[in-house]
Formats: C-alpha cells, sequence, structure tokens
C-alpha cells in the first residue's frame, strides 16, 4: 500500500525536525532531507568527486561557507543535490507499507516540491525563538526562503511552535488523527 505522503517544511529553528520526531514516535516512517544530504555527501562516490572538483573539500561545513556566501555556487551546488535528494525519496516512499509517511523538507515551497506530497505540515515559530534555538552563526541561508504566512497559507496544517515539545506533540497527533481518521 502506497502511504499518504506528508511533507513537513519551516524556516531555519522553527522545529521541523522536532515535529518529524513526534510523527516517528507515533511509529510513523519519516525521513530528512538534510540526512539524505548528508548522506550523499559522505558516501556517493559522484557527489564526492563532484565536491572536490568544485570545492576542494567534501567538508559540509567548508562547502556552506562558500555556498551559502555565494549566488552561483549554491545554484550549482543544489543542482547536484537536489535531484539526487528527490530520487532517493521516491525510493524510500516506493519501499514503504504504512498508511502515512513523512519527509522534512527545508525548502519545500522554494523547490516546488509540494506538488510530490499529498499533505503539507509548516512549523513556523517567532524570528526569535529560531534564533535563541539555532547555534551556529547567522547566515543568508534564510534569505532565500518564502515567508511564514505565505507557508501557512499554502500548507494544509500549519503551527507556531513556540511553546513545550508536550504541544508540539499535541498538534502532531492531531494531523495524524486527521490524516487517518
Amino acid at each position: 500500500m502506497a502511504p499518504l505522503t506528508v511533507a513537513v517544511t519551516g524556516g531555519i529553528g522553527a522545529g521541523k525536525s522536532a515535529a518529524v520526531a513526534a510523527f516517528a514516535r507515533r511509529g510513523v516512517p519519516t525521513l530528512s532531507s538534510d540526512e539524505v544530504v548528508h548522506r550523499l555527501i559522505g558516501e556517493d562516490p559522484e557527489v564526492r568527486a563532484a565536491l572536490e572538483e568544485r570545492f576542494g573539500t567534501t567538508d559540509r561545513a567548508e562547502i556552506a561557507a562558500v555556498a551559502f556566501g555565494d549566488p552561483e555556487q549554491l545554484a550549482w551546488l543544489e543542482s547536484l543535490l537536489h535531484t539526487r535528494v528527490r530520487r532517493a525519496t521516491e525510493e524510500w516512499l516506493a519501499g514503504l507499507n504504512a498508511p502515512v509517511a513523512v519527509v522534512e523538507i527545508p525548502l519545500l515551497y522554494e523547490t516546488g516540491g509540494d506538488a510530490r506530497f499529498d499533505r503539507v505540515v509548516a512549523i513556523t515559530a517567532p524570528t526569535e525563538v529560531r534564533e535563541a534555538r539555532v547555534a551556529r552563526a547567522k547566515d543568508r541561508r534564510s534569505d532565500r526562503l518564502i515567508p511564514d504566512d505565505e507557508k501557512v497559507r499554502r500548507a494544509d496544517f500549519a503551527y507556531v511552535n513556540d511553546g513545550t515539545l508536550d504541544e508540539l506533540d499535541t498538534f502532531v497527533g492531531q494531523v495524524l488523527d486527521r490524516l487517518t481518521g
């Protein structure tokens, strides 16, 4: 049985991963596109060779320091990775036998990926909350994201994650009930 596919998206530090973890605690198969990227960079020989040639390294932090400061380098990096991430996600989904499957995709709307999913959950949080959650130095990653209010407008479900993990967990339970009820 092909699962109902759900994408979880939101800004940096909004709590996407915490929401996905809440789905997983309920037995829902989950996948993180960021983890797929990490696996590709760490294990895929073609990706590693291309990164070595372009950036002289496969260290994610070093690549990010260059790519997120240079739109041309970022476009090249995304062209290398996005198709492979999409393919890995599709293969993962095709191998599942579950009523619902959840994929965390930070750039869902920005890449037009929402069309590939049955439902979308947008997780947002006020700027000061997101900044408090993110340990790394600020960079320009958020500059290219569509605004939270647009994500909320386009999503099937939305949650402002400015409370406790228990409150987020309750929201995820309510979404799952609606998806399977």
